[in-house]
């Protein structure tokens, strides 16, 4: 992998991830003016947990005809200057946390503001608009692997990160706004709600991922495994597709994985995606979240949560009532019938 760093004309950071030496990039000639971020979080006095307010981003590009992708290169709406690329990581341009947001004052009607200080980037994983990762040679789901590792190296230095989280939208029925196959990588300013839980729930139980790994291991959800990964569908899932992808070494982050792990893992993961569109025969509309522990922390296990609200070729599980007003998840799926059916649609 050959890394080329250049700058967008607003100042934002791009950074060009080669299969090949000899990059030199293309000076972006749009003119644009600077990024003005107003990102804050505020706290929930009745649960605690943070939530970010970020009205500039109402007006970020939606879904864009093809012509005026902003991820197809050297187009009229790019934010990539170059002609071609393999992969590619830059600033979003509506970020929901970014280190030149201004500061806040302290509370509003005796709620608890921060300023929302991160980093949000987004990681194109081809210049082919009608391609998807998991259509995509393993050499470049390596290359991408490669990227993600040095992302997280550089945005958990960020001052003020406290977490990175590395994820895929892919989906117009999971919220996407660009058609365009790409990832992003936030930098918190906190630790989320559920990194936070599953912390503690590690602090009190030792061990914990490792046995978790060793009892799915033994039962009947393993989707694929290999000498390094083993992916399988939860005991506990909440969504009708949902399946969790963990290292069979204890590793914080990407940063950590050897050789080795990396290679299985773009093809392992390749495997996954495809199994998944296999499932009904179509593109699978999913979230997948890479989970890494928080700076300093060694109790999280780095591992993939890709979940989807499909839960049947002409219908959507719809997070109502129960799961949007009390967190109370109903599956409509078991989740040993999900793994059986991911096993056989490879």
């Amino acid at each position: 992998m050959f890394r080329t760093r250049a700058r967008l004309s607003d100042g934002r950071e791009i950074v060009y991830y080669d299969e090949e030496p000899g990059r030199e990039p293309v000076p972006d000639p749009r003119g644009l003016a600077p990024v003005e971020p107003v990102c804050e979080t505020r706290r929930d006095p009745l649960t605690g947990d943070r939530v970010t307010i970020t009205a500039h981003r109402n007006t970020r590009t939606f879904l864009p005809p093809a012509d005026q992708c902003p991820l197809c290169p050297g187009g009229p709406a790019s934010e990539i200057p170059d002609p071609s690329y393999d992969v590619v990581a830059f600033e979003n341009r509506f970020p929901s946390f970014d280190v030149r947001t201004p500061p806040v004052p302290p509370e509003i009607d005796g709620v608890e503001r921060f300023r929302g200080a991160g980093r949000c980037e987004v990681v194109s994983f081809t210049d082919d608009h009608a391609a998807s990762m998991a259509r995509l040679p393993v050499s470049r789901v390596r290359t991408i692997v490669d990227a993600w590792a040095d992302r997280t190296a550089e945005i958990a230095a960020v001052p003020g990160v406290r977490q990175v989280y590395v994820f895929e939208n892919r989906g117009v029925e999971i919220g996407v706004t660009l058609h365009h196959p790409h990832g992003q990588i936030y930098g918190y300013p906190f630790v989320t709600p559920r990194t936070e839980r599953m912390l503690a729930a590690a602090a009190a139980r030792p061990g914990l991922f490792e046995e978790v790994l060793k009892a799915e291991r033994a039962g009947s959800r393993v989707v694929l495994a290999g000498e390094h990964w083993t992916a399988y569908v939860p005991a506990a899932a909440r969504w009708p597709v949902e399946v969790h992808l963990m290292p069979h070494r204890h590793v914080p982050d990407f940063t950590a994985l050897d050789a080795g792990e990396r290679d299985e893992l773009a093809v392992l993961y390749r495997d996954l995606l495809r199994r998944c569109d296999a499932l009904y025969g179509t593109p699978l509309p999913y979230v997948a979240g890479w989970h890494q522990a928080p700076a300093g922390d060694d109790l999280l296990r780095l591992h993939l949560e890709l979940f989807s609200i499909r839960r049947a070729p002409d219908k959507i599980k719809y997070l109502a009532g129960s799961e949007s007003g009390m967190a109370a998840w109903i599956n409509d799926v078991s989740p040993e019938d999900a793994a059986a059916r991911l096993r056989d649609a490879g």
